[in-house]
């Protein structure tokens, strides 16, 4: 198991000092990059910032990690945008580039910016196939699609990696299937329980074994936000806000699965507190989302021992546990909280902790 960077906006949107704020995030992922860390994936919403901007930043910045997108979308960027942005990328990178993509959130562009999303799937589809032929000789494509209509168009840009991996942000049956048939990888969102993970993996190691694919060498990545300490109390509160706003989204409360907690429920009065359907409606961003409720209020209908069930977020002992157990599902990479600062020696500890000595499930 391997051991990646989650990076957003967010610390940008509330720094008082936007150079501080900028040079933090790229000391950040270099911090990484020296201890060792698989790859850094930075967020992309159209509230936020530009992550192929940032992502180009740091390749002159690193020399090992992998860098990309977590995840952008056919929607915010035109494929050949992608295509373009990518392989710039990778020159920059000396071949480290790497593509999250995904569907993102259909109403934030039908409602909000006047983008027609229909049939998002398709799209992604489309998109993954004029990719390949734009990042492959002759480095031309041609598509005649429900969404995009490409003819014979030439890239003069190539990417260095012979192929770019695209990894895909998939929940649902239908995602899931699209990726195992030609993605090179998943990744599963914030807050899949285990439950969940021993429910869909074992079929979509399958599902891609049916395409003619190696099973052994598709990647499955959990966004994790991992969080090593011994009083976590205090990061489980925290992360109280960011489950409800992803949970009430439509679909999103199927990849909680926790016996003993009534998550339909809570994820109904979530819904009803937010006015999640209303404000996606009406086109509202991230941004607006996040401001629409108190975290106190969210605070107290949220059980803390639910998101101990959900967020890897504890003392070595148990999360070495809880990583051996998401190893044995098919887990290959996971997601760590970003540290306080930027310190190449912390983000190595943190991985030897992590991995030294793990215990046996069910030990």
């Amino acid at each position: 198991m391997e051991f990646c960077l989650d990076l957003s906006h967010h610390r940008w949107a509330r720094a008082s000092d936007p150079r501080q704020a900028a040079a933090w995030t790229l000391e950040t992922i270099a911090a990484a990059d020296r201890a060792g860390l698989h790859s850094v994936w930075l967020s992309e919403d159209p509230d936020g910032w530009d992550a192929i901007a940032v992502a180009a930043a740091a390749a002159v910045h690193t020399e090992r990690i992998r860098i990309g997108t977590g995840v952008t979308s056919p929607f915010l960027r035109h494929p050949v945008q992608i295509a373009l942005a990518v392989a710039t990328l990778d020159r920059l990178s000396a071949g480290r580039a790497f593509l999250g993509l995904g569907r993102g959130q259909p109403e934030f562009y039908t409602y909000g910016l006047g983008i027609p999303a229909r049939r998002p799937l398709a799209a992604v589809r489309e998109t993954i196939e004029l990719l390949r032929q734009w990042w492959r000789p002759p480095h031309r494509a041609t598509l005649t699609g429900t969404h995009f209509v490409v003819q014979d168009w030439p890239l003069s840009i190539a990417p260095l990696q012979r192929s770019v991996p695209i990894y895909l942000a998939a929940l649902g049956p239908k995602a899931r299937q699209l990726a195992a048939e030609i993605a090179d990888g998943i990744l599963i969102a914030d807050f899949a329980s285990e439950l969940f993970l021993a429910e869909i993996l074992p079929a979509l190691r399958a599902q891609v074994a049916a395409a003619g694919r190696d099973p052994a060498r598709f990647a499955v990545f959990v966004r994790t936000n991992l969080v090593l300490t011994d009083d976590p109390e205090p990061a489980l509160e925290e992360r109280k806000l960011p489950f409800a706003l992803l949970a009430t989204l439509p679909g999103m409360s199927q990849q909680v699965i926790v016996p003993g907690f009534d998550v339909e429920r809570l994820v109904a009065e979530l819904r009803q507190l937010l006015r999640t359907e209303e404000q996606l409606r009406a086109g509202r961003p991230w941004h607006d989302l996040r401001r629409t409720v108190d975290p106190a209020t969210i605070r107290q209908l949220v059980p803390t021992e639910l998101m101990a069930q959900l967020c890897l977020i504890g003392p070595a002992r148990e999360l070495r546990e809880r990583l051996a157990r998401l190893a044995t599902l098919g887990v290959t990479h996971v997601f760590v909280r970003a540290l306080p600062e930027p310190d190449p020696a912390a983000y190595r500890t943190l991985v030897e902790t992590l991995v030294s000595a793990p215990a046996s499930p069910g030990s």
